[in-house]
């Protein structure tokens, strides 16, 4: 018997049986049944298709899908982002999208409404993350690592009211910067403040302020420092009036705080911070805030988030109000949590808030009617005659090859017009045309779509010459 493919027998015996059988209209007739009982059949079978309930085709709530044109923006967000951790030495860690459920539920506190839980498949209770901070802290204790920068980008979900308008939805993107260790007061804190300047600063997206909680201050100085609730309430007298740098030198200036032992110790951290974030140059861009409180309960030190400053919307425009752009804190207890012996590992991070951030951009290209390159296509493969499909893959293949990116019409004999349209709808730069009168001087014509100037291009050079005026431009 002839070998069928690799199929095994039985599967194709299947197969074949498939094929050969008549449509059931003939098998009803070839045995004899009367029409009612076909009609009967074909009845039945359109009533069951009608009894199928109607369904709206959409996205869950709190979600959304992105365009290409989208996907373009995104990409640049996250490869700033991703670049500004990369350039203070952080290394790239991922995590599973689920965890043990227990893993989250003892970590989150009065979030524990905020998990989407996960139907037990395998004997395990399963939830997916809700954030990128607890796992990394279950893998710092797992892997007995007392020491780590890392970054990771990846999705979480919450189980809240998603607020579209604002850029907060149930399933986002979060973009985590962490400092793991034991190291010298405040220097892994004020990096961490420094990265959320750069960033902002570079995606141009305004002015912003960080914003410290100043009762997770207070609540260190009285947990951690032994500070009288009273003295650092006169402390907080201070931060309500003053805010920002200027603060820390006139608290110092009062004798009630400067001669106790506690709000020193207090004050003198403080002011290293804002030491630090002078030298970093960003100092004025960091304000007390009374009313900032934690969002999850593992914080232990100070927490901060970012904020763009309203300005007045242009006419046209509708004025943007995302909140938090950025937010983020020390959290020193965490690991011991997942840690059999209780070992701690001092940990200060951040988080980039991509969503809002990506809202604001989409908005402001709305507004600007900026156009977005979906695809980076560099080079055209056209032909304005029939018969030179297999020339123009010979010709996109050398181009792959040379690490050009290169795209042609999946057309036999495509219009030369069609061809060039289709260039300046994409915002592709360079075309290379080959037809008959090219083929016999060995030479392929180049073209500039902005300019519409041509120039014959020596079959041998045209790599060398495609890859510098990309070089140029």
């Amino acid at each position: 018997m002839p070998q069928l493919g690799l199929l095994p027998r039985r599967a194709w015996a299947t197969l074949l049986s498939q094929l050969l059988r008549p449509p059931r209209a003939v098998c009803i007739r070839e045995a004899g049944c009367h029409g009612q009982v076909a009609e009967a059949v074909l009845t039945a079978q359109l009533k069951s298709d009608q009894e199928k309930p109607n369904f709206i085709v959409k996205i869950p709530k709190g979600t959304r899908d992105h365009s290409p044109q989208q996907i373009v923006v995104r990409e640049k967000i996250l490869d700033m982002v991703v670049s500004c951790f990369k350039r203070h030495g952080a290394k790239g860690l991922d995590t599973p999208a689920f965890e043990l459920k227990e893993m989250l539920t003892e970590k989150c506190g009065e979030n524990f409404g905020l998990i989407y839980d996960l139907k037990d498949q395998g004997g395990e209770l399963l939830s997916l993350r809700y954030d990128l901070t607890v796992p990394f802290a279950r893998y710092l204790a797992m892997n007995k690592l007392k020491k780590m920068k890392r970054y990771q980008v990846g999705k979480v979900w919450r189980r809240e009211s998603p607020t579209i308008a604002q850029g907060r939805y149930r399933e986002f993107c979060q973009c985590d910067f962490d400092i793991a260790g034991q190291f010298d007061p405040m220097i892994p804190d004020a990096e961490c403040l420094k990265i959320i300047c750069e960033i902002l600063s570079g995606l141009q997206l305004g002015d912003f302020l960080i914003k410290m909680s100043w009762k997770d201050v207070r609540h260190e100085m009285v947990a951690k420092k032994g500070l009288a609730p009273e003295v650092a309430d006169q402390i907080g007298d201070y931060v309500k009036c003053h805010g920002g740098i200027s603060l820390v030198e006139q608290m110092f200036q009062d004798p009630r705080l400067s001669q106790n032992k506690q709000a020193l110790e207090g004050l003198t951290d403080l002011k290293l911070l804002f030491e630090y974030l002078t030298l970093f140059g960003i100092s004025e861009k960091i304000s007390f805030d009374l009313s900032l409180a934690r969002g999850l309960d593992y914080y232990t030190g100070v927490i901060y988030e970012a904020v763009l400053l309203q300005t007045a919307a242009k006419a046209g425009e509708e004025s943007l109000n995302v909140g938090s752009v950025a937010a983020g804190g020390r959290y020193d207890e965490l690991v011991a949590m997942f840690d059999p012996k209780g070992h701690k590992v001092p940990c200060v991070g951040l988080s980039i808030g991509v969503e809002r951030i990506f809202y604001i951009m989409e908005q402001k290209m709305k507004a600007s009617g900026e156009k977005v390159r979906t695809t980076e296509t560099q080079v055209f493969v056209a032909t304005p005659q029939k018969n030179f499909l297999q020339e123009r893959l010979k010709l996109i293949a050398e181009l792959w090859d040379s690490g050009i990116k290169a795209e042609m019409l999946y057309k036999n004999n495509p219009k030369l017009l069609t061809q060039l349209h289709y260039c300046e709808n994409m915002g592709i730069p360079l075309v290379v045309i080959i037809g008959e009168q090219e083929q016999k001087e060995g030479v392929i014509k180049l073209r500039s779509v902005p300019s519409r100037e041509e120039v014959a291009i020596k079959r041998e050079n045209l790599v060398a010459e495609i890859q510098k005026r990309l070089s140029e431009s």
